[in-house]
């Protein structure tokens, strides 16, 4: 008898085994509302330092001048060594603190912040100053954009975000122009290097707040892009020296057209860095959306048109009119307030009808501010000088927010965090480059001839609100063909928060 086999069917090949997802944070537990709003609180305490930081040793310029015995044009390194650093380091720093943790990186960023105002403050030359400075720079570039991270991890309701970060803007508006008024009360009563020492108490407080109340999170770990922060770190270091030393080596002479050759080779080396790399410092595909680069723009001139109006106030009103630190501090009191005042109410523009109304409104009341001061004079009515202080102040209150949001406006989720670093870095940029421009006009003009000597330099102000103008044009601007796939393939790609 014949036995019939059936043939066994061939093992179908095992699959293989699907790669596993990379991991994703765990969200932290809920927050109670006080709990979130103490969150808040604390991290808006931080942002306040570093903006007052931006511009206190403003007023303080002419003391140092004298205690350290030196003159105008050595003291712009001690205010830009802060914020070169400051602009070139952000968005590293996010990086950062996305990968170790943000309250651990924020809380080493408060450290070095403290330590480095004690060597501010105890600085026997000009040399030392400018170095803890820069390390000052350091420290802040940990607390800026971290804590903004850390505000919005703890608050995931959207509409309270969005009262988060109106308060985070007009906080942010009113440090850089109550600055001026605090370092005169400070230099009036114990000098100027005090300064510096009022950073320390502030920072032990914000110590013992961070650790009590804001809890450790984390965010997408990125790898560093270390050629890409070199590059823009020198990019920035040459462009802005370039404007302190123009004035003293010469505009035409051969180290400045050096200069000039060695900022566009790093500038271009930077662009080709960057486009080659798979996770750039920074995402240069963000510049094709008109908005964007509008909004990068105006966040520049935002910000140099500040500072050079506050540098050019603080040695007009000292070395020209022989004013008091703290009377010259006291007289930026309009722009404190046109600040503060307007900064909520743009926001509120800004839900209800769009960027477009308070960008235009910024543009206008900073331009008629430096209008107000094309003709300054040794004898100039203070009536107008507090009249101008104040439409700089309104204009600055009105642009933070639409700024912002011109930026990041129709962003996927996955590319609003670096949208929002780029604008960050471009304001401390325009910050720099305002005190090297106000600087460089009055380097070497004495007490008799520095109202003249201001007045390019309220005519660059007048130059910088109206810049404002296509930012405000810009901000309705459609995006290129092809962005908007981009946008959604970036989304695609990145991991759920």
């Amino acid at each position: 008898m014949t036995t019939t086999t059936t043939p066994t069917p061939p093992t179908p090949p095992t699959p293989p085994t699907p790669p596993m997802p990379p991991a994703v944070p765990e969200p932290g537990p809920v927050l109670s509302a006080r709990r979130r709003w103490t969150v808040l609180a604390v991290c808006a305490l931080s942002m306040f330092l570093v903006g007052v930081d931006t511009t206190i040793v403003n007023v303080g310029l002419p003391a140092i001048g004298r205690g350290l015995g030196v003159g105008t044009h050595g003291l712009e390194w001690a205010v830009d060594a802060y914020t070169v650093v400051l602009a070139g380091l952000l968005i590293a720093s996010g990086a950062l603190a996305d990968r170790f943790g943000r309250r651990r990186v924020f809380r080493c960023g408060l450290v070095l912040f403290g330590l480095a105002s004690l060597g501010c403050a105890l600085a026997p030359s000009l040399g030392l100053l400018v170095a803890a400075r820069a390390v000052q720079g350091v420290g802040a570039s940990m607390l800026s954009p971290v804590a903004l991270a850390i505000v919005m991890n703890a608050m995931p309701d959207r509409r309270e975000r969005a009262r988060a970060i109106g308060v985070w803007a007009s906080v942010f508006g009113l440090s850089m122009a109550a600055g001026p008024v605090v370092g005169g009360v400070l230099i009036a009563a114990f000098g100027w290097r005090s300064v510096f020492w009022i950073n320390a108490p502030v920072i032990v407080a914000a110590l013992v707040l961070v650790a009590v109340f804001v809890p450790e999170s984390r965010g997408r770990a990125r790898r560093l892009d270390l050629p890409g922060q070199v590059l823009l770190t020198a990019a920035l270091c040459v462009c802005v020296g370039v404007l302190i030393e123009g004035p003293r080596i010469g505009w035409t002479s051969a180290p400045a057209l050096a200069c000039y050759a060695a900022g566009v080779l790093l500038a271009a080396a930077f662009v080709r860095v960057e486009l080659r790399r798979t996770e750039p410092l920074m995402d240069l595909g963000l510049f094709r959306r008109p908005p964007f680069a509008a909004a990068a723009l105006g966040a520049v001139a935002l910000f140099a048109a500040l500072n050079a109006a506050l540098l050019l106030n603080t040695l007009y009103l000292q070395n020209a009119r022989g004013w008091t630190p703290l009377a010259a501090g006291t007289a930026t009191l309009p722009m404190a307030l046109g600040a503060t005042l307007c900064a909520p109410w743009s926001g509120a523009m800004v839900a209800r009808s769009g960027p477009r109304r308070p960008l235009v409104l910024a543009g206008g009341f900073t331009a008629a501010g430096g209008l107000c001061l094309t003709g300054l004079g040794p004898d100039t009515s203070v009536l107008l000088l507090l009249l101008s202080y104040l439409l700089i102040g309104t204009g600055f209150g009105f642009a933070n927010a639409p700024i912002t949001n011109t930026a990041v406006g129709g962003l996927p989720a996955a590319r609003v965090g670096v949208a929002g670093a780029i604008t960050s870095t471009a304001r401390q940029a325009g910050s720099a480059v305002g005190i090297a421009v106000a600087g460089g006009l009055v380097a070497g003009a004495g007490p008799a001839g520095l109202a003249g000597a201001t007045r390019p330099g309220w005519l660059f102000v007048t130059a910088c609100g109206l810049s404002l103008f296509v930012v405000a044009r810009a901000s309705g601007a459609r995006a290129p063909e092809g962005t908007a796939s981009e946008d959604k393939a970036s989304e695609a790609k990145a991991p759920a928060a």
